[in-house]
């Protein structure tokens, strides 16, 4: 795959309509890279199969029940998210199970318990043909043709009609849409004017400099201070306590126990209210948070804490559209 990255999405102001645009549903998952060769002395033979996240993770011990791609028997490089169901609806904290375990064991028993589902939308290279540089009305024509209808893989509708589409996500409780230009080409790692997104929810990614215990107890996790990445160091953006508990606590615990600094890794003051008795941290780990938007004073308003984001470093954060 050679470290390709995938492209990204600009936020865009209004859902553009007219023949030159597709929409697709927005999915609350992990974005990842598939990559599958065929063996060449024998086509009956699984291929060889990797699956990348977004930061070029290699996450295919993570989700066994992609590994039935590998007996496509194509050379494909497929464009897609990984989700998981709550309550009928993709959920990224569905997921939040699913993309840290390197078990593979472990991964098993979850995909019995806990499947996932691989949403492909994009088709980058088959049959040893590179499709980058070809529009993706050309691109999803081909990816429609290649079959993948599974149970655990399938290749989403594409609509005509983006402010129907708008309005039926928001319906059915789905994170948002994508708008593409049909013309579009694809530019690994770029973000492009050339596809729009339109989220429901005001969900971003954050970086943690700290963690608090929760009120009388002296083991568990309370709330986390998080930050955003700037030309000027981590800008603090608040403190985050809606959420984290129960297992999703110790789980954001036990990633953050091996990382303790001596001092804040912000930029910036953290005021005294959030500052005390706060455990410091390595701004390495990135965690999503859902508000409803920004104070005055550039905090997060009534945020919520969503899961890790392994598939995430912090430099991915510099682009802030991300």
């Amino acid at each position: 795959m050679g470290g390709m990255r995938p492209m990204l999405a600009t936020k865009g102001t209004h859902v553009p309509a007219g023949p030159e645009w597709l929409h697709e549903v927005k999915w609350d998952g992990m974005r990842v890279l598939v990559d599958v060769h065929p063996t060449d002395d024998d086509p009956d033979r699984p291929g060889e199969l990797h699956v990348r996240s977004r930061n070029e993770k290699d996450v295919r011990v993570s989700f066994p029940e992609l590994h039935g791609l590998a007996g496509l028997g194509r050379d494909v490089l497929l464009d897609g998210e990984v989700v998981a169901f709550l309550d009928g609806v993709p959920t990224f904290g569905a997921l939040a199970d699913r993309i840290h375990v390197g078990n593979a064991r472990r991964a098993a028993l979850l995909a019995e318990s806990n499947p996932v589902t691989l949403l492909v939308f994009d088709l980058l290279r088959l049959d040893g043909e590179d499709l980058t540089g070809r529009p993706l009305s050309e691109r999803r024509e081909l990816l429609e043709g290649l079959g993948l209808a599974d149970v655990h893989w399938q290749v989403p509708a594409a609509y005509d009609d983006g402010a129907m589409l708008l309005q039926a996500t928001e319906e059915q409780r789905l994170e948002g849409i994508v708008s593409k230009r049909r013309s579009s080409l694809y530019h690994p790692g770029r973000r492009s004017p050339d596809w729009l997104k339109f989220p429901h929810r005001a969900i971003g990614s954050y970086v943690v400099g700290g963690w608090r215990h929760e009120t009388d107890s002296t083991s568990r996790i309370g709330a986390v201070l998080v930050g955003e990445p700037t030309g000027a160091g981590l800008v603090y953006r608040g403190r985050v306590g809606s959420g984290i508990a129960g297992k999703q606590g110790q789980r954001l615990l036990e990633v953050l126990g091996p990382l303790l600094a001596d001092a804040s890794p912000f930029a910036d003051d953290v005021p005294a209210v959030d500052a005390a008795g706060t455990v410091w941290v390595r701004p390495e780990v990135v965690v999503d948070v859902a508000a409803l938007g920004m104070t005055p004073a550039k905090r997060l308003r009534q945020p919520a804490y969503r899961g890790v984001r392994t598939d995430l470093s912090p430099v991915d954060l510099e682009d802030r559209d991300g």
